[in-house]
């Protein structure tokens, strides 16, 4: 009997080891074998530029991220709802051969080779891994480019607009275009770009007086942007754009407002709302700057003796857009400045509700064509959203510190918050005159009262 127990108790300790799926080790060696494709591993290269705007930041803005009514390069390519626009990429490419192709000794094949030796430069601008063969790739980019280049073209009358182009006769298809051409995910490579432009221009007959590509697409924007004349003549020359969206981007950072290029020694701080400023007695003014650079670009702002001076921006659809997509690439190109990202803290730190939006359409700082102010209130504090963010080594670092520092001093914060609860307003005002002269006469009949017990 002891001898049956002990066997017994002996293969009740056997530890059985489970089999293991040769199978799934093979695919698991497989799949670490594989190349990240959403992400691919060179989005992390300064030559990478295009990318899909991140979930988090879709969750909070909507669609404001995707086209809405065509679609350039890969990432929206044949989705149905773009394919009007997709029928008249072929009329457009088809019209700019007419005028610089077969009779100009310049064939279609010309723009597919050209296509062709750039193919790989082109995809690593790309964060996904492009399933494209070689043809369909080269396709994609001739067809786009040309039809951008030829709608640039026609925009500035340097190529005739057939008289029942829907394109141009239809009013609600071209400020579409001014957003649509400026989503993160929508571009195709400037380089590209330019060697289609290239191209086409050397059979022009008179294209030695055209303006540069650069110039064209910035003159196309500020039709939507409304910058004063003369304002982009000098800046498209030394912008060197990775696409159309960081070609408006970079036009609108003004020189005079670099980034540092190291991070400061002591920590700065988030400013407060306009409200709060304003009991602080810092004023808020509309800037007026020296030349058209610093009239023109809305990410001018400055601080001075208790006023922070920002130069006028303009909210409205076409802005709200460009914003978010500015936005969306900083966030994602490791190598790029953030300005607009800066810009969209500034702005999410200053605005808390409808009032501030309104102090600030009073000061002539935002003029609201984008609905009402608690609209404009909402839709500044989702561009700040889920926004990474580094205050040490941003372009504004030493303005959050100088208003910092203001906003502390004591003496004149208490006589501010004094002027703000009893002068603010004519009616707070004669509150506080009423006020004081009640206490006046209560002190007057005091005094009497005690005067005449004494001397009666």
């Amino acid at each position: 009997m002891d001898h049956n127990n002990n066997n017994n108790n002996n293969n009740n300790h056997i530890i059985k080891i489970p089999e293991v799926s040769k199978d799934r080790v093979s695919l698991m060696h497989k799949k670490i074998s594989e190349s990240p494709r959403l992400l691919s591993h060179g989005a992390g290269k300064p030559s990478c530029c295009i990318f899909r705007v991140p979930q988090s930041l879709i969750e909070v803005n909507g669609k404001t991220y995707q086209p809405h009514i065509v679609s350039i390069g890969p990432f929206h390519r044949g989705e149905p709802q773009l394919r009007m626009i997709e029928e008249h990429k072929w009329r457009y490419l088809g019209s700019l051969l007419a005028r610089t192709g077969e009779n100009r000794g310049s064939k279609l094949e010309d723009y597919m080779s050209a296509m062709a030796e750039l193919e790989e430069e082109a995809r690593e601008c790309y964060a996904e891994t492009i399933h494209l063969d070689s043809h369909e790739f080269a396709e994609m980019m001739v067809l786009d480019g040309c039809f951008i280049i030829e709608l640039l073209r026609k925009a500035a009358n340097l190529a005739p607009i057939e008289p029942d182009d829907p394109i141009f006769s239809m009013a609600w298809i071209v400020p579409f275009f001014y957003r649509d051409l400026l989503r993160l995910e929508n571009q195709i490579p400037f380089f590209v770009l330019e060697r289609l432009f290239e191209i086409s221009s050397r059979k022009l007959s008179d294209s030695s007086h055209h303006p540069s590509l650069s110039l064209l697409a910035l003159r196309f924007f500020d039709h939507a942007m409304q910058r004063a004349d003369g304002a982009i003549e000098k800046l498209h020359r030394d912008l060197r754009p990775r696409h159309l969206l960081d070609l408006m981007r970079r036009s609108l950072i003004p020189p005079s407002h670099p980034e540092p290029r190291g991070r400061r020694s002591a920590p700065s701080h988030i400013i407060h709302c306009v409200s709060k400023l304003r009991r602080a007695g810092i004023k808020l003014a509309r800037a007026r700057g020296g030349g058209a650079e610093e009239e023109d670009s809305f990410l001018c702002v400055g601080f001075r003796r208790g006023v922070l001076s920002m130069a006028p921006i303009t909210i409205d659809d076409f802005t709200t857009s460009f914003l978010l997509n500015c936005v969306a690439f900083e966030q994602c190109h490791g190598s790029c400045t953030k300005h607009f990202t800066t810009y969209a803290t500034l702005l999410d730190c200053l605005v808390n509700t409808y009032r501030d939006v309104e102090h600030l359409s009073d000061r002539n700082i935002v003029e609201n064509f984008y609905g009402n102010d608690g609209e404009v209130a909402r839709f500044i504090n989702n561009l700040g959203r889920d926004v990474a963010f580094d205050i040490d080594a941003c372009y504004l670092a030493d303005l959050f510190d100088d208003v910092n520092h203001y906003y502390k001093n004591s003496w004149h914060v208490q006589w501010a918050g004094f002027k703000y609860t009893y002068f603010d307003t004519p009616w707070s005002f004669i509150s506080a005159l009423a006020a004081l002269i009640l206490l006046l006469l209560t002190v007057a009949q005091t005094f009497y009262t005690v005067y005449s017990f004494y001397k009666p």
